[in-house]
């Protein structure tokens, strides 16, 4: 009796909990890399269209003031935390310091924990290694890549879960229809799903079809200086624009098409000021900047089944704000149990007039905070200004306004003392094969050059190690075994076929691997035949895959160290990368 019971009251929850399931909402939430609070053609500007996303805002809820970090890591790390970025540990965009340290709960981790399918596609920026990795916070499923920016945007190498794979097409096209896919294969339950697309940021390259548009175009809309206007980079990022805003596009009408539009919410932001000059609506500042240029950024949400169209919301918000927002939207718990910065927007999303208390909002990016209050910012030097009748920060006000002033100066101060304590301080090694996941990446970008060796560019992101001229010298990384075992360690290099024969050694405490470049591999240098205008990142080569072997990690601290043994020619090599795959 107890077994038939027993399986009657399966049957009923099964009937009942996919009911529950199908009531909570989806969530997709795009976040867009450099592009400009001005970049929209719903905010006035006349240069590009933008019709899908400025759909999102007449469909759904927009904010009139919402506000990021000055740069990408730190409001990456802010959405998903719900945290200040700097109690998080980021404090760079590169070789470590853009990790979120271990103790952070992510907004991912709160859905999962609440049965939802969680994927994140795009641009990840906040640690590459596991756990720091994406699929070490939260996401079931990821494809993109890791580091602040990429070399080339038309089928780079990205990762699937870890694994190293070939891109197909434009980058931002592909990860569109990789997540795109992921909706469809979890439309039966409830799905989060997070595009951080990785354009307008440089290299500027977009399709022929975008390019063509502007290449040419008559810019009507102007930068509050003009004569600081490139035209090149300008034309390209409104390109760039526009691409997006088709993909944005392609997503709704995939929302469409699988009959869940009505119950997904869609969030559309950007992660900083723009990544040029170009017209801002007469805003001081871009993006690395507290100014209100820098940290400005388009709010959009769309749910057709709960939010009133077309609504325009006043009051201030910030990207630590969407984390709580959208779990108490979902009806889930934010498992974060730490002291949130962020608040729930959900009262003036769904209210018509909500009792909502007024709030100071910080931003900052290194020495550089700046505190906004509904009305007044009080910027990184001291000055004040009213934001409702100066938009543009033309005025000080500090000496009319002294107890304003002083309040936000006392919140700054606040912040400095909870906030920034030990920011910048970095003892955290890198993580290397980790108990809970099969692939570990080592890049260029995370090691040190010692001797001669040199940076092909003084951008860490995608550059790689060349000038190995000296077999006294090494690259090396501060790094953790999380657990011992045995690893297939692959290499990426490039040498030329008069430098053939180096042998060098991969060593980690007692453990030691051997081997030797006994194939020629000089790939030209790629990625500017796609630019638009000139880049300052570095450019790219197609390297070589070696297999070293197999490496057996004791678990534990100390440096992995990459040297040569011999050096019959000019040179060691070029390095890229070391791939760790643990072996059963």
């Amino acid at each position: 009796m107890k077994k038939y019971l027993s399986v009657l009251i399966l049957l009923v929850l099964g009937s009942f909990l996919p009911a529950i399931a199908q009531d909570r909402p989806n969530i997709v939430v795009i976040l867009t890399d450099d592009q400009g609070w001005g970049d929209l053609s719903i905010n006035g500007n006349t240069n590009l269209n933008t019709p899908h996303i400025d759909s999102l805002a007449k469909e759904g809820i927009s904010f009139d003031r919402f506000y990021v970090a000055p740069v990408c890591s730190p409001t990456r790390a802010e959405f998903l935390t719900g945290r200040y970025h700097a109690r998080s540990g980021v404090y760079s965009t590169s070789a470590g310091g853009e990790r979120m340290d271990l103790d952070e709960v992510t907004i991912a981790d709160s859905f999962k924990a609440a049965g939802y399918a969680t994927g994140a596609f795009g641009k990840w920026h906040n640690g590459m290694q596991y756990p720091y990795h994406p699929n070490g916070r939260g996401f079931d499923e990821y494809y993109g890549f890791a580091s602040g920016h990429w070399g080339d945007y038309f089928s780079p190498p990205l990762e699937h879960n870890g694994k190293i794979v070939q891109g197909e097409g434009f980058i931002i096209d592909d990860l569109t229809n990789k997540a795109m896919a992921f909706m469809e294969e979890n439309k039966d339950q409830p799905f989060f799903a997070y595009l951080p697309y990785n354009t307008p940021h440089s290299p500027m390259q977009v399709p022929d079809e975008y390019w063509d548009r502007f290449k040419d175009k008559e810019i009507v809309m102007r930068n509050r200086e003009p004569e600081k206007e490139v035209m090149t980079h300008l034309r390209s990022a409104l390109a760039m624009c526009e691409n997006i805003d088709w993909n944005v596009g392609r997503v709704l009408d995939k929302l469409d098409a699988l009959g869940i539009a009505d119950n997904t919410i869609v969030v559309y932001f950007h992660d900083n000021g723009p990544n040029g000059v170009r017209w801002n609506g007469d805003m001081k500042g871009r993006k690395g900047s507290t100014d209100e240029g820098g940290v400005r950024t388009a709010m959009h949400l769309r749910w057709p089944a709960q939010f009133k169209a077309g609504k325009v919301i006043e009051s201030i918000g910030a990207a630590i704000d969407l984390h709580p927002t959208l779990a108490d939207l979902a009806g889930i718990e934010t498992i974060n149990k730490k002291r949130l910065d962020g608040r729930s927007l959900k009262p003036l999303l769904l209210e018509g007039d909500p009792d909502w208390k007024g709030r100071i909002i910080i931003n900052n990016w290194r020495d550089k905070i700046s505190a906004r209050n509904q009305r007044y910012r009080l910027g990184s030097e001291g000055g004040l200004y009213d934001i409702k009748r100066d938009p543009g920060q033309r005025k000080d006000i500090s000496a009319d306004k002294p107890d304003i002033a002083k309040r936000l100066q006392a919140a700054i101060d606040r912040f400095k003392k909870n906030a920034m304590k030990g920011y910048g301080e970095d003892n955290r090694p890198f993580i290397i094969a980790h108990p809970d996941y099969k692939y570990t990446q080592i890049p260029a970008r995370d090691g040190t050059a010692h001797g001669a060796i040199q940076r092909s560019n003084r951008f860490p992101n995608c550059s790689y190690f060349l000038n190995w001229v000296d077999p006294k010298d090494t690259i090396t990384w501060d790094a953790e075994v999380g657990e011992s075992g045995k690893y297939q360690v692959e290499i990426e290099y490039a040498c030329p076929k008069a430098d053939v024969g180096s042998t060098f050694q991969l060593s980690f405490n007692e453990a030691k691997l051997t081997g030797k470049i006994t194939e020629a591999h000089d790939p030209p240098l790629r990625g500017g035949e796609n630019d638009r205008h000139p880049r300052t990142e570095s450019y790219v080569k197609d390297f070589k895959t070696m297999n070293l072997g197999v490496i057996e990690l004791k678990k534990g601290k100390g440096t992995l160290t990459l040297a040569a043994l011999d050096m019959p020619g000019s040179q060691v090599m070029e390095f890229r990368l070391l791939m760790l795959t643990r072996v059963k």
